[in-house]
């Protein structure tokens, strides 16, 4: 009998090694088949650029097999599912926006997912900030003459939005100013900066692509960004902190995330191989012409930014009552 024991545990405990050498040996080997970065929005869009930006430096640095794969819809929380409930090997990394992340944790209820606790933040690719238009004849030249102007007219006071994100940054807005203003969607950012050219919207808080344009063809004004610093596009134009609203600080960013419980070792490789990526000055350069700053936070501390995000956008919908689906 106790032969017959000790004969099971030498079988167990030889079971255990070869296992535990498996998974090392695949570590080790890693990655030994194609990586497959999912985008959650269509090719051509910029979460798309970005990712096919570096991952072909990555591919270049490392040899490995990388693919990318859109999958598209619901503000790219259908991409985001996905990647959750892949195998926890590195073979499935997501590349992560704001809003499907931190927003989409923030507001939305029943989400499959949440983007600290069922990924792990691999790197920060790229962050930017919002802006701030008016139409290019109105009387306001500076968001203080703006929430002036807005609090004298309260009945022509509204602006146009097209994402959770850019309606929770100018709901913020609102609380820290007192200003009256009332939501006009849109389907696009595009089509928000276009409302104000028009004059059908007083104002749009959005990301810098379809604004900057606008901008700079004398269409709209810019009144400020969003954060404390000025964006490199738009170097006459302050920053909301300069405006006098330093919580007006939002910052929308793309990121490589894993599914939680993927190897430490596996993390540490792609964190390292990606972030070599990033830094390559091409990289760098074209991720400049894209009007965003290159890099950011790794690892917890990208996952602090995240959770910090989360905490910012649930308060403020909460406190400006807002829902979203």
């Amino acid at each position: 009998m106790i032969k017959t024991k000790k004969a099971v545990i030498c079988a167990l405990s030889a079971l255990l090694v070869a296992f535990s050498a498996g998974v090392a040996g695949a570590q080790t080997d890693y990655p030994s088949r194609p990586i497959h970065f999912i985008v959650g929005f269509a090719a051509g869009g910029g979460n798309d650029l970005f990712a096919r930006l570096v991952v072909q430096k990555f591919q270049e640095n490392t040899s490995a097999t990388a693919v990318i794969e859109n999958r598209v819809g619901a503000g790219g929380r259908i991409a985001a599912d996905f990647a959750a409930h892949q195998p926890a090997d590195g073979y499935t990394v997501l590349v992560g926006a704001t809003g499907q992340m931190s927003i989409a944790t923030a507001v939305i209820p029943n989400l499959g997912y949440h983007a600290s606790q069922s990924f792990i933040p691999l790197n920060m690719i790229a962050s930017f900030p919002l802006v701030l238009v008016v139409p290019a004849d109105h009387p306001a030249k500076t968001v203080k003459d703006l929430v002036a102007w807005a609090k004298a007219n309260p009945d022509k006071s509204n602006y146009g939005t097209s994402s959770p994100a850019f309606t929770i940054t100018t709901e913020l807005f609102k609380l820290k100013s007192g200003m009256p203003a009332v939501a006009i969607p849109y389907k696009s950012s595009n089509e928000s900066n276009l409302s104000v050219v028009s004059g059908q919207s007083l104002f749009t808080i959005s990301d810098g692509p379809p604004a900057i344009p606008l901008v700079k063809g004398g269409k709209t004004r810019a009144l400020a960004v969003t954060g404390s610093e000025r964006s490199q596009e738009l170097p006459d134009v302050p920053s909301m902190a300069e405006a006098g609203y330093p919580e007006v600080n939002t910052q929308l960013w793309s990121g490589f995330f894993v599914p939680a419980g993927t190897p430490a070792p596996v993390v540490v490789k792609l964190t390292a191989e990606l972030g070599k990526a990033l830094a390559d000055p091409g990289v760098q350069e074209g991720l400049k012409k894209m009007a965003v700053k290159p890099g950011g936070p790794t690892g917890d501390d990208f996952k602090k930014r995240i959770d910090e995000d989360i905490k910012t956008f649930g308060d403020v919908a909460k406190a400006a009552n807002l829902t979203f689906k």
